[in-house]
């Protein structure tokens, strides 16, 4: 089956097609792309997270996801913070 293993930064990325057999795991796909998986937070295929033995069908595309830098909660609650409070008509 054809996969695509992907790894993104915020200027460049990786990407790689993979001919794997019907057999095959987010796991097997990570090592056999040569993609390094220093630093990653986890996988995901088409953006839903998935654990590392989870098997693959064909045409997914295995993501590897970086660690977040802000907790989202947090990156919102500043925002509205130094936000002028909205005038009610």
């Amino acid at each position: 089956m054809r996969i695509t293993v992907v790894r993104a930064w915020p200027e460049r990325h990786e990407q790689v097609e993979l001919q794997l057999p019907d057999t095959a795991t987010v796991a097997d796909a990570v090592e056999a792309s040569g993609i390094s998986a220093e630093g990653i937070a986890g996988y995901a295929v088409f953006g839903i997270r998935v654990d590392a033995s989870v098997g693959l069908h064909e045409g997914d595309r295995v993501e590897l996801l970086r660690p977040l830098l802000v907790d989202p909660k947090d990156a919102r609650r500043r925002r509205a913070e130094t936000q002028a409070p909205k005038k009610k008509p």
